[in-house]
């Protein structure tokens, strides 16, 4: 599928015009020579126990397929999720303030009032916002000069089940958030990431572990996925429902 949509689209103003890998043709190459970066500040911090256990335990196995694994940090992680928060809600509002205009009740209210909330936002700070964006994405493009790849956890925390979410509504959004500061960082910065599966909760909920490339790395990015999968049979279970 990411053969299909890769490469360059003049209709697209985001993508870039960069050549096509042949993605599949390279999943069998070897990982030996891969180096890790493990972030700990903001991306291992406060996890769940099960899921600290599960990322150990994945460490363990990608220690022995790559070269070597290094303690590393990712500048200004926190700061970049509070800023991703800020570009996304006055472009959410920006692009949708016309509909949420003429016709608000064709929304779904929770998502109705998270568009609003871009309203409030100023043009100086969503241009502030954008500076800070460019800023973390030379400084972070940097780590890959002595690096090949970066693992975290997916989610500090076990899935939330609909139940969960449903049982106080109004509180639907700050449970996501609590479920989102690892993803976010890596969609800002724009790198190729892809989450595989890793292990389970005690009550058979999934846990996933992140890898993430450097730009136009994708190839790497899903050979030591593949590789990891191929190590474990994680993929290969279902989750409890």
């Amino acid at each position: 599928m990411l053969h299909v949509i890769a490469g360059y689209d003049p209709e697209d103003t985001n993508s870039t015009d960069t050549p096509v890998q042949d993605y599949a043709a390279g999943l069998e190459s070897k990982t030996s020579s891969l180096r890790i970066g493990i972030p700990r500040a903001h991306f291992y911090e406060g996890l769940h126990p099960e899921i600290q256990s599960a990322m150990d335990t994945a460490l363990s196995v990608l220690e022995r397929l790559t070269s070597s694994q290094h303690e590393i940090e990712i500048p200004a992680a926190h700061e970049m999720a509070l800023t991703a928060l800020l570009i996304l809600k006055a472009e959410a509002y920006a692009y949708h303030r016309g509909y949420v205009t003429k016709s608000p009740d064709l929304y779904q209210p929770e998502t109705l009032k998270r568009i609003r909330a871009g309203a409030e936002i100023s043009a100086a700070e969503y241009v502030n916002a954008r500076r800070q964006l460019d800023q973390s994405r030379r400084a972070t493009s940097k780590i890959f000069d002595t690096l090949d790849l970066v693992v975290t956890p997916t989610t500090p925390i076990p899935p939330l089940t609909v139940l969960e979410l449903l049982a106080d509504p109004d509180q639907i959004r700050a449970k996501e958030v609590l479920a989102a500061p690892n993803t976010r960082p890596f969609n800002l910065l724009g790198l190729p990431t892809v989450s595989i599966p890793c292990g389970f909760t005690s009550k058979g909920l999934p846990m996933g572990m992140q890898i993430s490339g450097p730009p136009g790395g994708e190839a790497s990015v899903l050979r030591l996925a593949h590789a990891y999968e191929q190590a474990t049979d994680w993929h290969k279970r279902r989750p409890h429902l």
